[in-house]
């Protein structure tokens, strides 16, 4: 094996197993990125400073107003109650079955409508923490749960508003709605796959014994943190919709920027749920929680992308791509695996697929693909192997949820690097017809 691959491949399982020991990303992405420059014998302080940190700096400088403002609408829809008012139908809505799907469906639902899905965990965990508690459900698929809704079909549908969706527009000049029929047909597929896995993960579990109560776990949850805190003083469930409905529309049919978008959503949901929060005092405290929910967000996500800016600048890294190159595969298996595995370097999928289409785009165009496909596939390629270990955003839900990677990461590896692949069995085919 080229020593330069080999030297990337031993950061990522470094990566990997300290996230396992629950170090945080903050201290992995440097230290480790200190390893890559070691390894190639670089200078250590002058590669931080002229690689590791503007690739972190140019994310922060690109994305922090869609972070920002969606943890603005994460908070107004966490202390208003709209995202419990969501979850409260969507479970009258199933007669109280499905929970673990339902919290995918859930997320889902409010990272889709415009919830950043790297803030949305503080918003759905107090609320899938119940539901879990009321059915009996071992807490090691919350994790699961919750990222699946957040960083799967939500993230690549066409029309979504989430990070990645933008970075294709932005790259490839593609619309919001790129391939569109094999996008719905590859999403539907997608959800499908998920929503079957975590509802039979969580009967296979009960019928084990493994309930919520479970005492093998590393953390065991207070009883103050187990505590019911909802309200029956909620906003109605056609209310709580609405702003989501409007940042869609906004985004999609009225093409306003997503930041523009959100922002809207965010404005409209504060005015028409202004009541549910006791005075002005309450309002400051729950923009300031938004806006603290998306610097810790950004930076957990940023700091892993500066790993990335190393790895990218590495000599393995340009063979590893020219490799690719050269692989007798089809253009669209090509899309798939070269962006997977810039997502997989990177532990990010907006940060790999930037690396991906600043790498590549005129290596696709001269391939002849049509840039619709090569969204669309990007997308789905992009939520695969960022889901290794070393994730930022996978490191923060566990710590969250007070679980570990070895209690819960054997689910989240199912339903964010397994059954994305498999979508793109569904997509391919379907953009090989034409369709």
């Amino acid at each position: 094996m080229n020593v330069g691959i080999f030297i990337l491949l031993a950061a990522l399982i470094l990566f990997g197993v300290l996230a396992f020991r629950q170090i945080s990303a903050l201290i992995l992405a440097p230290l480790v990125s200190i390893f890559v420059i070691v390894g190639y014998r670089l200078p250590v302080l002058e590669n931080l400073k002229n690689q590791f940190m503007p690739a972190a700096s140019s994310y922060i400088t690109k994305y922090f107003l869609i972070f920002f403002i969606g943890a603005l609408f994460g908070a107004v829809y966490q202390f208003t109650g709209a995202a419990e008012s969501i979850a409260r139908f969507l479970s009258k809505m199933s007669g109280d079955k499905f929970v673990v799907p339902l919290v995918m469906c859930i997320t889902g639902i409010l990272t889709f409508g415009g919830v950043s899905g790297f803030v949305v965990f503080f918003v759905i965990y107090p609320i899938a923490l119940q539901m879990f508690r009321k059915a009996n459900i071992t807490r090691m698929l919350i994790p699961a749960a919750i990222s699946s809704g957040c960083w799967t079909w939500s993230m690549t549908a066409p029309g979504s508003p989430s990070i990645q969706n933008v970075i294709a527009m932005t790259s490839l000049g593609t619309p919001s709605t790129a391939a569109l029929v094999p996008s719905i047909v590859a999403t539907i597929g997608e959800f499908l796959m998920i929503f079957l896995w975590l509802e039979w993960r969580a009967r296979k579990f009960t019928k084990r014994g493994r309930l919520f109560n479970d005492k093998s776990l590393k953390y065991q949850l207070t009883d103050e943190e187990i505590k019911e805190n909802g309200s029956d003083d909620l906003p109605h469930p056609l209310i709580a919709f609405l702003p989501i409905v409007t940042i869609l529309v906004s985004f999609n049919l009225i093409k306003l920027p997503v930041e523009t978008s959100v922002l809207i959503g965010t404005v409209l949901a504060a005015v028409l749920m202004f009541r549910k929060v006791s005075s002005i005092e309450g309002w400051v405290n729950v923009f300031n929680k938004g806006a603290a929910d998306s610097g810790v967000a950004i930076l957990n996500t940023a700091i892993v992308v500066g790993f990335g800016g190393v790895v990218k600048n590495t000599q393995g890294f340009s063979d590893l791509i020219e490799g690719l190159k050269n692989w007798n595969v089809s253009p669209m298996l090509f899309v798939a695996i070269t962006v997977a595995v810039c997502a997989g370097a990177c532990g990010s999928a907006s940060g790999g697929m930037g690396v991906a289409f600043d790498a590549l785009t005129s290596t696709f165009v001269k391939m002849g693909i049509n840039l619709q496909y090569v969204h669309r596939i990007g997308a789905i390629a992009a939520g695969t192997l960022d889901t290794l270990p070393h994730q930022g955003a996978q490191i923060t839900l566990l710590g969250i949820c007070k679980l570990t990677h070895k209690e819960a990461y054997y689910d989240i590896a199912i339903t964010q690097i397994l059954i994305p692949f498999l979508t793109l069995g569904i997509f391919i085919p379907l953009a090989n017809m034409g369709l």
